[in-house]
């Protein structure tokens, strides 16, 4: 068929055509198949592939609502990856000869949708409600006896695939490139920026006190004679310095956060070879001071740093906790909110590992990799499978420390890949639970944390208000800057990505880490934070550092009210 005619044909059934399915050969027979599409209003050439390959109506609002959300954050990838996912699962569905092997896929995609009123927490069930047991035969042995047949959906949004080849400088530049220009475009729709917005080798060309804005990324940090912050700004075009007066008070508070490597807009006025700031633009996430919430009262856990294998281990209480989420201790309301547990999140550091930091393995009760992980498994073998476990890795366990870190090695944790309620996830990842027919469900990033050593001690306002007992203010200040890493020195890199793989492009529900020993959890413009605590008590490498870990506490989130408890075992 001719362009003419494919566009008269759709455009009486109302439907517009898109420029790049015209490129295409388009045959009769498939116009036909649009005679019975009520709600397809634009039809491209993804829209075209899905058609060719269904048997009945497909849900256009769907399709479209990937569409929209993926340019909202400007992220192709994963309205590419969403839509491959739903072509494999339509067409699986549609064919009758495989509807009954992957009959599993269906309840994924519509969850459960039963939703309840009651209030497990009466007035006794306090926010840092101790949970306490007999031990009484500790050592596991029998399966779990708690089995759903209700499957709640679980879907991986981002996890890496790392592909080793011979790294070239372009590798390392296009980390920086990438990062540059994902964040300069959302830099750009700033009010702040907007009327004056220019390039570097432009301002180097006007005339001083002319009032500027750019973009740019952190290049170098210093202090004057007279003790105020200089910085040099580079982009695409070229480098200027910066400097921030000691006599803005403001303004030279925020100038304390800036780090090296990270992106920010600048507004000031324009001097011989240097800008005046009077205004510091950070990426930053949407403004949103409202929850979401989920239809059904059901709970999701956080754990993180377990260290199975250290001396200082914390059996007993992990013990105890894995007695709570069995229904085998506490009080009624407790027992309940067990039982209406449904996800478990454990950000890294599942073993203590070998030859983390000096002297370690005096300090080790298992000295073996292997022996670490068949004692994680065995633990957490007795957790109900109703129950969905998603793990990432961290700095102690078996993967390598350039991040993203892969989701562990079958040779060294064979166990892990053999549980079938366990999803194994990089670090970093996205992962969405919970979602409905009518919820599009809550998107949690997960993060060990292993760049927050570098800013608790290199951001002064970090810490002076904390450090290592505000895991929250890291994670803000993360959010701020869209990336988990900024500072290029504070974490290893593994570079064959396309594109900085910390970038933190999907703006998520929750912000969940680990790494610090401490439980911290606080909400930022929609976003709840949440550090989990450990199950490990204080090492002489942490005595040195002075850190003062908080153990065996977890955080206990109802999804429908986006209520936090802090539940303590010891």
């Amino acid at each position: 068929m001719n362009k003419e005619k494919i566009i008269e044909e759709m455009f009486e059934k109302g439907i517009l055509v898109s420029e790049d399915l015209l490129e295409k050969e388009v045959d009769h027979d498939f116009v036909g198949h649009l005679k019975e599409e009520k709600d397809l209003l634009v039809l491209n050439q993804d829209y075209a592939e899905i058609l060719n390959k269904q048997t009945s109506l497909v849900d256009w609002y769907e399709i479209d609502k990937m569409k929209v959300d993926a340019e909202k954050d400007r992220d192709d990838d994963l309205y590419q990856n969403q839509l491959q996912h739903f072509k494999k699962i339509n067409i699986t569905l549609q064919d009758s000869s495989l509807v009954q092997e992957h009959s599993s896929l269906e309840v994924e995609l519509k969850g459960n949708t039963n939703s309840s009123e009651i209030n497990i927490f009466p007035s006794s069930f306090s926010s840092d409600q101790t949970i306490s047991s007999s031990l009484q035969g500790s050592i596991f042995e029998a399966p779990p006896s708690i089995i759903s047949n209700i499957d709640f959906p679980l879907t991986i949004i981002v996890s890496y695939e790392n592909k080793p080849h011979k790294y070239e400088i372009k590798d390392f530049t296009n980390i920086f490139f990438t990062r540059y220009r994902f964040l300069e475009k959302i830099l750009r729709n700033r009010q702040e920026l907007l009327e004056t917005l220019t390039t570097i080798s432009r301002i180097l060309t006007k005339k001083e006190k002319e009032t500027v804005s750019f973009i740019g990324i952190v290049e170098s940090i210093s202090e004057t004679k007279n003790h105020n912050i200089i910085f040099t700004l580079e982009d695409p075009t070229g480098k200027i310095s910066v400097l921030v007066s000691k006599n803005n008070p403001d303004l030279f508070t925020e100038a304390k956060e800036i780090v090296e490597d990270e992106v920010i807009g600048i507004s000031g006025i324009c001097g011989d070879k240097i800008v005046f700031a009077d205004k510091i633009i950070w990426p930053d996430v949407p403004p949103n001071n409202e929850l979401k919430k989920g239809p059904e009262e059901i709970y999701a856990i956080f754990l993180s740093d377990v260290h199975v294998g250290s001396k200082m281990f914390l059996r007993e209480e992990f013990e105890r906790f894995i007695h709570w989420i069995r229904g085998e201790s506490g009080n009624n309301a407790q027992k309940e909110a067990a039982s209406k547990v449904k996800y478990i999140f454990i950000a890294g550091d599942l073993v203590d590992g070998v030859g983390i930091y000096p002297s370690q393995e005096e300090e080790l009760e298992i000295k073996d990799i292997h022996d670490q992980y068949k004692e994680f498994c065995r633990l957490i073998k007795n957790i109900p499978s109703d129950k969905k476990i998603i793990i990432s890795p961290g700095n102690h366990d078996v993967v390598h420390l350039a991040e993203p870190q892969p989701p562990f090695y079958k040779e060294y944790s064979p166990d892990l890949f053999q549980m079938s309620n366990v999803t194994l996830v990089t670090n970093p990842a996205i992962v969405n639970i919970a979602n409905t027919n009518n919820f599009s469900g809550f998107d949690v990033l997960m993060y060990h944390g292993y760049s927050f050593d570098y800013y608790i001690n290199n951001v002064e306002p970090i810490r002076n208000a904390g450090g290592y007992h505000r895991a929250d203010l890291v994670m803000k200040f993360l959010l701020k800057r869209r990336h988990l890493a900024p500072s290029f020195a504070s974490t290893p890199y593994f570079p064959a990505h396309s594109e900085d793989p910390l970038l933190i492009k999907r703006i998520p529900d929750f912000f969940i880490s680990g790494h610090i020993h401490y439980s911290k959890v606080a909400n930022y413009r929609g976003i709840t934070m949440i550090s989990g605590s450990c199950w490990q008590g204080k090492t002489s490498f942490q005595e040195k550092m002075g850190h003062e870990p908080e153990p065996a506490r977890v955080p206990l989130v109802n999804l429908k009210t986006r209520e936090v408890k802090v539940l303590k075992f010891i």
